[in-house]
């Protein structure tokens, strides 16, 4: 299914199973209350798409690239995103379950509320993401980088970090205490905010 020369591909309510969209170009489509299951997006590319409470289930995202992409509220399980790229994405809502995300490129974007529980996020770089309210419990985020990534509510219990460059992230209403640490790299803020949850009373005056 690749875009026409007549504009974008817009589906509503449809259920797609067995396709094989392998390699198309999906450019802006807009796909709303849709279910996906089986289908193979592997090398597909989009750019400004936008997918709105939509159901994956056992799809191949694999070596896709996704610019300005919208995976809004959608519910994602058991899919591959091997070597996917998605750059300046939202995927504010959405729940990742038993799903492939290593190895991956992502270039920024807005992951507001995104739950990926129990998931390999080892050596990821998600610098500069906002992941706010976001549920990485019990993830595995060893080596990742999380450089100026605006993690503020989010739920790290659980969470591996050990080896994770938390430098520059904001962490307001985050529970540093509830996550496995280990040679975790820390600006002055986070080490402060850090120590705080141990019960240690902080003064930076000099």
């Amino acid at each position: 299914m690749t875009s026409s020369a007549s504009g974008p591909i817009e589906a509503v309510g449809r259920e797609f199973r067995d396709d094989d969209w392998y390699g198309d170009r999906l450019g802006a489509a807009r796909f709303s209350d849709c279910t996906f299951t089986a289908v193979d997006f592997s090398e597909c590319t989009t750019a400004g798409a936008v997918f709105e409470q939509c159901t994956f289930h056992n799809c191949r995202f694999s070596s896709s690239t996704h610019t300005s992409t919208a995976f809004v509220a959608c519910d994602i399980r058991r899919s591959t995103f091997f070597d996917a790229t998605l750059d300046g994405c939202k995927l504010v809502g959405t729940v990742f379950s038993e799903c492939v995300m290593r190895p991956m490129t992502v270039r920024g974007g807005q992951w507001q509320g995104v739950t990926i529980r129990g998931t390999n996020l080892a050596r990821l770089d998600l610098s500069g993401l906002d992941l706010r309210e976001a549920d990485l419990s019990m993830s595995d985020l060893t080596g990742a980088s999380l450089r100026d990534a605006r993690l503020d509510r989010a739920s790290l219990r659980e969470t591996a970090l050990r080896g994770a460059d938390l430098r520059g992230a904001s962490l307001d209403g985050v529970d540093l205490a509830a996550a496995r640490l280990g040679r975790t790299r820390l600006d002055l803020a986070g080490a402060v905010l850090l120590a705080e949850l141990h019960g240690a009373e902080v003064d930076v005056s000099p």
